[in-house]
Parts: structure tokens; C-alpha cells; sequence
């Protein structure tokens, strides 16, 4: 709300709001979001064999459910049912609606595509020039890359309506491979990526969104992104993180240009 009142937004950004598929907090979210002109509401529930039995003590069927009563509740205060209506005049069309089966990479990929499904079917308003953000976290990193890649690329075939659909990853970095596993996603069909400057985030972070966007301009790709001054990047965020980068990290840390033998 801060952003909004202070009015901090620049009209060129797209603010993206993460919640849980309760009701409580999703009309929490509506109600922080009045006045974004562009918006992202982006819920998720975990879909992984693990949660399904110790955290959530549920069925596939009933967490599938979560996933489609989330969604409607999304629907009804876009479409302007009792939930502030006027979000869906202020966005004037620049609402998307983003759905990601959390923990990924531990659902069986039938079964998360039958939760996508569902949740598509129960939005019901996805088109090519409107689509929905389907994505697809590897939440915590569990395996190899190329098994991260092998499951976006079966998604990537199998989803209903797929130019209907924007196919986003969130990779994590638990495994010290979040950039090779994000490469070898967009590779397989991946159209978006959720990283972070310099990885920052959780446990070992989220993927370095730097590192892939410098990878990709060396492989004659533009990652269109304002990344010419990495000194610029580096110093506003270790001024604002209180965060040091490690002088060894690729591309920005002090020690790139620096070799020690011979």
C-alpha cells in the first residue's frame, strides 16, 4: 500500500503479488493492489507427494480442489462479484492471473498438469492475447538439471491451450545449480523466469537472474534487461541489502578479472 499511496510505481512496471489459496489472504491481496494500473496476482498451493501426506493430510483430488476454489476466488474479484470491483476497471486489461503448483519438481508431472488443468478450466478466461501465467517452481532444487528440464519440457507438450499460456520457472539454488536448471528449462520450452539480483533469497537463494541474463547476451541472445552497468546493480544492491557480494561470484564479484598463478 505504501507503493501504491507514495505513488513509487513507475507506469512501466507490472507489480506481481504472491498469495497462498486462502480466502482471507487473497482479499487481503485485492485490497492492497487498488489503484495498480499493471498486476500480476499470482496464488499457489503445494502439490508435492511429501505435503500432500505430512503437511497437508489430503488427496489428490482435495488438494486439486485448493488449487480451483483459489482460482475462483480470484475470478469472482476480478470479475467484480463482492470482492472490490473496481480492480477490474483500474487494471483496464493489465491483470494477469498466475497459478503455480508449489514444489514442483516433487509432483508427479500427470498429476500437476491435471492441477493446471483444472485451475485453467476453472479460470475459464485465458486467451493468446490474455493468457495465463502457469509456473513452475522447483521450489526446493531436488535433482540434476537436465530432470528439471525433462519436466517443463513434458509440460511444455502437454498443456491444453498452450498458446493460451505463459510458461514461467522459479528455480532455486539448494544444489548450487539453479542457472544450469533454468537454462536447460528455457531450453525446453520455458518463456519467463523469476530470479533474483545476485540470487538473493532464501536458503541458498533463488537463481541468480544476472548470471543468466549476462550467460544468454554471451550466447548472442538479448536478454532485454538494463544490465550494462554491473558496478551500478552491485553497489545499490549491497547498499541496500547490507550485503556483501562474494568476490567470487560470476560476472560481478571484484576478483573476475583477477588471477592469482602463473
Amino acid at each position: 500500500r505504501q507503493l501504491v499511496e507514495r505513488k513509487l510505481i513507475p507506469d512501466d512496471v507490472r507489480v506481481q503479488v504472491l498469495v497462498q489459496c486462502r480466502e482471507h489472504l487473497i482479499k487481503r491481496t485485492f485490497e492492497a493492489i487498488q489503484g495498480i494500473k499493471k498486476v500480476i496476482v499470482h496464488i499457489y498451493n503445494s502439490t508435492s507427494t511429501l505435503q500432500r501426506d505430512v503437511v497437508f493430510h489430503k488427496d489428490k483430488e482435495e488438494i486439486k480442489q485448493i488449487a480451483v476454489e483459489g482460482t475462483e476466488l480470484v475470478k469472482l474479484a476480478v470479475d467484480g462479484a463482492k470482492l472490490l470491483k473496481e480492480i477490474a476497471q483500474e487494471t483496464e486489461g493489465n491483470f494477469t492471473f498466475q497459478y503455480s503448483p508449489e514444489s514442483f519438481p516433487g509432483t508427479e508431472v500427470d498429476y500437476a498438469l491435471e492441477v493446471c488443468t483444472a485451475v485453467q478450466d476453472a479460470w475459464g478466461q485465458a486467451t493468446p492475447e490474455r493468457p495465463i501465467i502457469f509456473n513452475l517452481p522447483s521450489t526446493v532444487e531436488m535433482n540434476t538439471p537436465n530432470v528439471y528440464g525433462d519436466q517443463i519440457e513434458w509440460m511444455n507438450r502437454h498443456f491444453k491451450d498452450r498458446d493460451s499460456i505463459i510458461l514461467s520457472v522459479h528455480p532455486h539454488n539448494d544444489r548450487g545449480t539453479g542457472v544450469a536448471a533454468t537454462e536447460l528449462a528455457l531450453l525446453a520450452g520455458a518463456e519467463r523466469v523469476e530470479g533474483t539480483l545476485f540470487g538473493n533469497g532464501e536458503r541458498t537463494g533463488n537463481v541468480d537472474i544476472l548470471t543468466l541474463a549476462y550467460n544468454m547476451f554471451s550466447q548472442g541472445i538479448n536478454p532485454e534487461l538494463a544490465i550494462e552497468n554491473i558496478r551500478s546493480i552491485a553497489e545499490v544492491y549491497e547498499r541496500c541489502t547490507k550485503m556483501q557480494i562474494d568476490p567470487r561470484h560470476p560476472y560481478a564479484g571484484k576478483l573476475v578479472f583477477t588471477a592469482f598463478s602463473g
